[in-house]
Parts: structure tokens; sequence; C-alpha cells
């Protein structure tokens, strides 16, 4: 464990991306995969694919529903790809130091086909998390609480280019649905507001727009890829989040009747954010999950699935906090 010296480091606000829940039964085209948005999360291991693993990519016409339940703690802070230990470090400090974020996040979402190679979907998350952190100056934990939905994502989804429907196009939009006002609760910095990275929602709208590939290596085995990315295409009261790019690799086993091992590789990567209220020096990542986990079939037309993302690789720009693990269920029900 590599300890920096803090001194050297940029101040460092809690960082974090908000994500997921709720579920909008409107909007775009889309396909029943989209890690993006299952995973609205920004950092912190967001661009898991649910839909695929448990669902497949729709190819028949109807309304399917959906809910994942997420959760991680970000409890291991990183300078770089090193690790740090907050309990060595002498209090006050010029720089905050972030001590633990704990994420509940609940995504309801609904997808209407109307074709084999036309669909609509829209998801809302809902988010709650605890937050602590020892601001600059201070001795003492301030601690914020927030519970509330965050932005909502609509995407659309063509694919038409092949005749298994196995290369498709999504595009879409992020709304400004999310609170971005939340201030501490409590400590020192109570009544003061929190970085714009830890609230429910960016206040931009940003362009979503990503490819895909699917198909089959054997009758029993099947894969897909994916990438997506995210463009804020405006700024609000001071804040312009970083682009971000989710790319998603994933083979499933198909010869175990009602269940489907699978593996996912989830990489995401951003840039750092702009603006007056941004942090821009302790913002922006990469990381690499390795992410194991079943579906099984329930019903004729339902699904559930679990996954746990592991992260192999990360690099955090400045001084952040980071998860040792991500977990997720959920289930999908087709019409």
């Amino acid at each position: 464990m590599k300890r920096p010296d803090l001194r050297q480091l940029p101040s460092a606000q809690p960082r974090l991306r908000a994500r997921h829940r709720h579920f909008v039964t409107t909007a775009l085209l889309a396909i029943t995969l989209t890690p993006a948005l299952a995973s609205a999360c920004s950092t912190c291991g967001c661009s898991l694919n649910s839909d695929w693993s448990s669902q497949g990519y729709a190819t028949s016409t109807g309304l399917r529903l959906s809910v994942r339940e997420d959760y991680f703690d970000q409890s291991q802070l990183m300078h770089g790809t090193d690790t740090v230990s907050a309990t060595s470090l002498q209090y006050p400090t010029d720089n905050e130091v972030q001590r633990k974020t704990i994420n509940h996040t609940t995504l309801l979402g609904a997808d209407y086909n109307f074709s084999r190679y036309w669909g609509i979907s829209a998801q809302l998350p809902y988010t709650d998390r605890h937050h602590q952190t020892i601001a600059a100056g201070d001795t003492d934990v301030s601690t914020s609480d927030a519970r509330g939905i965050g932005d909502l994502r609509v995407l659309a989804r063509y694919q038409g280019f092949s005749d298994d429907a196995g290369l498709g196009l999504q595009f879409g939009v992020k709304l400004p649905t999310g609170r971005f006002t939340q201030d501490f609760a409590a400590g020192p910095q109570a009544g003061t507001p929190l970085d714009r990275g830890l609230q429910l929602g960016t206040g931009t709208i940003d362009a979503l727009i990503g490819v895909y590939k699917f198909g089959y290596l054997s009758d029993s085995v099947a894969y897909f890829s994916q990438a997506m990315a995210q463009i804020a295409l405006d700024s609000r009261s001071g804040f312009r989040p970083g682009k971000s790019l989710n790319i998603d690799l994933g083979m499933r086993y198909l010869g175990a009747g009602r269940f489907t091992p699978q593996l996912q590789l989830n990489i995401h990567s951003e840039q750092r954010e702009s603006g007056r209220q941004s942090d821009r020096p302790n913002s922006g990542a990469t990381f690499a999950y390795l992410s194991p986990g079943i579906s099984v079939k329930l019903t004729s037309r339902m699904n559930a699935f679990a996954f746990v993302q592991l992260p192999i690789w990360q690099r955090v720009n400045g001084l952040q906090l980071e998860p040792r693990q991500l977990w997720s269920l959920g289930a999908q029900y087709r019409f």
C-alpha cells in the first residue's frame, strides 16, 4: 500500500456518480441490452450488462418490464492505481479525505419492441446513498444522505443491418431529472453543498450513442460486445460532466437448462469534469471489472439474474473512493 504526499495532491472533494432506479414506460427505440443505462453509474461499475444476461437481445414484439438492485460500498481510497490508508493520515490536512460512500440503487425500466428491428425503452434510477468525508482543515467527519430519483435515460435501437438482427446501433439522451442541489446534513460542513459528482443528477442533457454485436460461437455458447459513449450537450450551474465510454464483452453458456452461467468484462473510462463547480483535479477514471453471473428462467415469461463485479484494474485522477466489489440482482418480465 502506497501512501502519497497529500501536500502534492489536489483538493479531493466527494466523488462518485449518481445512478439507478424507478421505471418509465415510454421513450425511444432501444435494445434490451443497455449496459450504459443499467449502470448509469458513471464510474463505479455502471457498465454491467444485466439485460442481455437474463433475456437476450429482443427480436420479438411486445412490452418488457425490469427491476434491478445494485449495492456497493466505496471504502477503498485510491490515488492513481495505488490504495491509500486514510487512518495513517494526520488531521487536519490541506486536502479533503473521503471516508466511505454506501450506495443502494434501484432501476426500474420498460422496453417496447415495435418489430424485430425497432424498439423503445426508458429507465429511471432511484438512489439511496450515505457519504462520509473529512474536509480540508477539519478533524471531524461530515455526512450526507441522498435519496431520490436520478437522471432519466432513453435509448433507441435499430438492428436491421443483418438478417439475424445481430448488429445494431443505439442512440438516445440522458435528461436532467435528478436533483443536484443537496447539502451536507451533519458535521462541520453541514449546510454546505456536496460535490456535484455526488449529487443525484448532473443537471445536464447528455447524448448517448452506441453500437453492439451479438452471435453464437456454437449451439450452446453465445457472445456479445458493445460500446456506448455519453457526451454532455450543455453545462448547468457551473458544472459539465466529462465524456465517458463503456465497453462490454460477454459470453454465456446455454446448455444448462433453466440456468445460464456467464462471464462479462466491463470497462468504463471517463474524462475530467469542468466548470467552476467541478472537482476537476479529482475527477475522471478508468476501470475494468470481471463480472461472473447467472440467470435463471423462472417461468416462460420471467427471468432473474445475479452478478458480482470484481475490479481487476482501476486508475483514478487525484484522490477518490472506489468499491472492492459490486453486487447486482434483478428480474425481467415479458408480456
